[in-house]
C-alpha cells in the first residue's frame, strides 16, 4: 500500500473525496486513489500530511519560483492587508501597489511598451488578449480582421477564449471548443514532427511557410494576431527550433498581424533572462504574465500592451463612453503588493544570475538521460526541461495507452520523494529558481531511481498499477 492510498483511510481524505471537484484530474481514478494532501513547504520542498518530504520538481505549476514559506512575501501581504486589504480599479480608482507594480513591469521588460492591465490568472490574461485584439481592430474600422492563430500543442489557459487558444484536444473535447475565429498552425516540436534528416532550421522554414499559407488561405485582412509561448509547456517544455521565431515575426510584420507573447511560464527568470522575450529576441505587441509574477503567493496576472495598442483602445473608450472590460479583483492591492515584492526579491537576490549559474548543472543532469532506453529526447533551457518517454527509441513510438508511462513514472517519483509532473508523453522539470546545485543533484538522483523502477515495470510487461 502506497502513502497515497493510505491517505484514503483518514478523515481528511474522505472529506476531500466527499466535497472537492479537482481540476485536471481523472475523477474516477481520484475516487480510487484519494488525494495527495500537502500540509507545508519550505524552500524547494513540500511535506504531506504524514510528514513526508518531497522535492517540488515543477515549482507547483511552474510558478513558485522563490520557493515555499518565503517570509518577505508573507510580510508584504500582511503589511498591505493592514494598510488597505481590498479595493477595485474600476472607473479610474487605484491603489499604490497597482501603480508600483505596473511601473516596475514596464521598467524591467526589455522592450518599450505602453500600459499594464491586471487580472487574476493566465487564463483571464489570455481571454483579455482576445478581447483586446477584437476591440483594437473594431476601433480601426477593420471588423473582419479578427482571427487569431495559435499552435497545436500550445497551452494558453482553459476559459472559453483561452481554452480555444490552447491547442490540445483534451481541452476541447466535450467542452465544445474552440470558439469561432481561433485557428491552429503546426506544433514546432522538432523531435516529434520533423521529417527524416530535416534540420531545425529547415523545419522552422517549413513550419513558417505553412503559417504563411494559412494566413493567405484565410485572407490576411481577416487574421488579427498570432499567440505563442516562447517555450511550450504542456507538451513537455519544448524550446523553439533554431530560427523559428525570427521567421515567424517576419511573416507577422509582412501581413500586419499582432504578436502576442505568452510569458506565463517563462517570465521572471525561468529561461536565464528576466523574460524569454529576451532569450529568443522577440518583439511582442502584447504580453501575458501570471504564475511567477507573484511567485504564486497570490493570484494575479497581467496583460501588457504596446503604446500603439493602448492609444487606439483609449480613443475607442472615449468614443463609446468607457472601456467596458475588467474583473472585480483586477489589480487587487494585496496581490499587487506581493507581486511587486516578488520582483524586488528577484532583483535584490540576483535570481536571474543564480539561474544562469546553476542551469548548466541542471541541463547536464537532464541531458544525461538521453541515452536511457526509455528516453527519446532530453530538452530544455535555463531551469526548465523535459524528458520524452518512448516505448521504442528508433521509431519514437509512445506507450499505449497514451501517457501511461509518464504517469507511472510520476507515481514512482512520489514514492522516492519527488514531484515530477507528467505532461503529454514527457516528464517535466521546472523547480523553484532558488534551487542549489546540491538540490539539483538530489532532484535527478530521485528521478533516476524512479526511471529505473519504470524500466523494470516496462520489462515486466507494464502490469496494471492502479
Amino acid at each position: 500500500m502506497t502513502q497515497r492510498t493510505m491517505s484514503r483511510q483518514n478523515s481528511t481524505a474522505n472529506r476531500d473525496l466527499a466535497s472537492v471537484l479537482h481540476p485536471y484530474t481523472n475523477l474516477v481514478r481520484h475516487r480510487r486513489r484519494g488525494p495527495f494532501i500537502v500540509t507545508g513547504g519550505k524552500g524547494v520542498y513540500i511535506w504531506d500530511e504524514n510528514g513526508r518530504q518531497y522535492l517540488e520538481g515543477l515549482a507547483g505549476l511552474w510558478c513558485a519560483g522563490l520557493g515555499y514559506n518565503e517570509e518577505a512575501l508573507i510580510e508584504a501581504a500582511i503589511k498591505q492587508m493592514r494598510a488597505m486589504p481590498t479595493y477595485h480599479s474600476f472607473v479610474g480608482k487605484t491603489t499604490l501597489p497597482i501603480i508600483g507594480l505596473a511601473e516596475k513591469i514596464l521598467e524591467i521588460f526589455p522592450r518599450p511598451m505602453g500600459k499594464v492591465f491586471f487580472a487574476n490568472s493566465g487564463s483571464e490574461a489570455n481571454d483579455t488578449q482576445i478581447k483586446l485584439v477584437w476591440y483594437y481592430n473594431n476601433a480601426l474600422g477593420r471588423p473582419h480582421k479578427k482571427k487569431i492563430i495559435s499552435r497545436r500543442g500550445a497551452y494558453h489557459g482553459v476559459t472559453l477564449g483561452a481554452g480555444s487558444l490552447t491547442g490540445m484536444p483534451i481541452n476541447h473535447t466535450a467542452f465544445d471548443l474552440p470558439i469561432a475565429g481561433i485557428l491552429h498552425t503546426d506544433c514546432p516540436h522538432h523531435y516529434r514532427y520533423a521529417e527524416p534528416d530535416e534540420s531545425e532550421e529547415d523545419f522552422a522554414t517549413r513550419l513558417t511557410g505553412n503559417l504563411e499559407k494559412l494566413i493567405l488561405a484565410e485572407g490576411p485582412d481577416t487574421v488579427a494576431a498570432f499567440i505563442a509561448e516562447p517555450v511550450m509547456g504542456a507538451i513537455g517544455a519544448v524550446p523553439p527550433p533554431r530560427t523559428y521565431f525570427e521567421k515567424v515575426q517576419a511573416i507577422l510584420r509582412k501581413y500586419d498581424i499582432l504578436f502576442i507573447v505568452d510569458e506565463v511560464i517563462c517570465g521572471f527568470g525561468r529561461t536565464g533572462n528576466m523574460f524569454a522575450t529576451e532569450t529568443y529576441d522577440l518583439q511582442p505587441d502584447s504580453v501575458s504574465f501570471a504564475k511567477m509574477l507573484s511567485a504564486a503567493y497570490m493570484p494575479i496576472s497581467a496583460v501588457m500592451v504596446s503604446q500603439q495598442i493602448y492609444d487606439v483602445i483609449a480613443d475607442e473608450s472615449n468614443k463609446l463612453g468607457t472601456f467596458a472590460h475588467g474583473f472585480t479583483y483586477s489589480g487587487h492591492p494585496v496581490a499587487a503588493a506581493v507581486a511587486l515584492r516578488a520582483i524586488e526579491l528577484i532583483e535584490e537576490r540576483d535570481i536571474v544570475g543564480h539561474v544562469r549559474a546553476v542551469a548548466p548543472r541542471f541541463q547536464r543532469r537532464l541531458h544525461s538521460y538521453a541515452s536511457h532506453p526509455l528516453i527519446g529526447e532530453a530538452r530544455g533551457v535555463g531551469l526548465m526541461g523535459g524528458l520524452e518517454i518512448v516505448a521504442d527509441k528508433a521509431t519514437k513510438a509512445s506507450f499505449s495507452p497514451a501517457g501511461s508511462a509518464p504517469f507511472y513514472l510520476t507515481l514512482r517519483a512520489e514514492e522516492h520523494g519527488l514531484i515530477a509532473r507528467p505532461l503529454s508523453e514527457a516528464n517535466c522539470f521546472a523547480p523553484p529558481l532558488i534551487i542549489t546545485e546540491r538540490e539539483i543533484d538530489e532532484l535527478f538522483d530521485r528521478y533516476e531511481r524512479s526511471l529505473d523502477d519504470t524500466y523494470a515495470w516496462v520489462k515486466s510487461g507494464c502490469p496494471a498499477h492502479e
